[in-house]
């Protein structure tokens, strides 16, 4: 059950000032005139580059927060929206929201529709199965492999980020879920030492994680059911039980096709 709902009604979670101003290295030193240019002598001020690198903080919270909106079912398969309205909705220009579509469409999750907007795709099961049967076929082996190599201790450090699934499962945040879900295979991935395999079943994660364009809406149970997963693969790790590792893993992705 690693996706999130679509549903009607969705809140209107942003509001102009939502995000905070860049921190303080990031702004612009303030320009003073120093002394010497009441002689006449030459004076310099900083180029304008930090504003570059606040205005790309921007665009990166706007993009986590359209992925939340996503999977948290308030941005709807199927519906069209505009920048201009969304960047209205976050307090911001149409710019950044433009850009975090763009990202978004190039990740299969929108759909550009000239001079309207960004319709968000629509995903059946067929799709979500596919998915899920691809990311076994990746990290089924890749755990095998790990479980039989990596020292007890390594594992035990991956007990907080398996931990803060069960929290965020336990208060039915789907955004919140998605992002420790993704968080904790991506340590385990990590282990690996491969770059590239840890890039490829991020993307193929995320993607498992939009919403279908009709379904159930994901319960807190469900959350909490696929959370327990993650802590009880994480003992089977550490015991070297290959068994279970193996059962546990198809298990976890077999559930993210209902």
């Amino acid at each position: 059950m690693e996706q999130g709902s679509a549903r009607e009604g969705a809140r209107p979670a942003y509001a102009p000032g939502a995000f905070p101003s860049a921190p303080a290295e990031h702004r612009m030193p303030e320009c003073r005139v120093p002394e010497q240019a009441a002689r006449g002598e030459h004076t310099h001020c900083e180029p304008s580059a930090p504003r570059a690198v606040q205005r790309h903080s921007v665009r990166g919270q706007i993009l986590d927060a359209l992925r939340a909106a996503l999977v948290d079912g308030e941005l709807v398969p199927g519906q069209v929206y505009s920048a201009p309205a969304l960047g209205a909705r976050f307090g911001v220009s149409a710019t950044p929201v433009r850009e975090a579509m763009q990202r978004l469409a190039v990740e299969g999750a929108v759909e550009v529709v000239p001079n309207r907007g960004f319709r968000v795709s629509e995903r059946g099961p067929r799709e979500l199965a596919e998915l899920a049967e691809v990311r076994a076929l990746i990290e089924v082996p890749v755990m095998l492999s790990l479980a039989r190599t990596v020292p007890a201790h390594r594992w035990s450090g991956l007990r907080p980020l398996a931990e803060a699934t069960v929290t965020a499962a336990a208060v039915g945040d789907l955004a919140a879920y998605a992002e420790s879900d993704r968080a904790f295979h991506r340590a385990v991935l990590m282990l690996s030492g491969n770059e590239q395999l840890v890039t490829v079943a991020d993307e193929l994660h995320r993607r498992s994680q939009w919403p279908l364009v009709s379904g159930p809406a994901t319960r807190r149970a469900d959350l909490l059911a696929d959370a327990s997963e993650h802590t009880a693969l994480l003992d089977a790790l550490v015991s070297q039980d290959l068994t279970v590792v193996q059962a546990l893993v198809r298990e976890h992705f077999a559930g993210a096709d209902g």
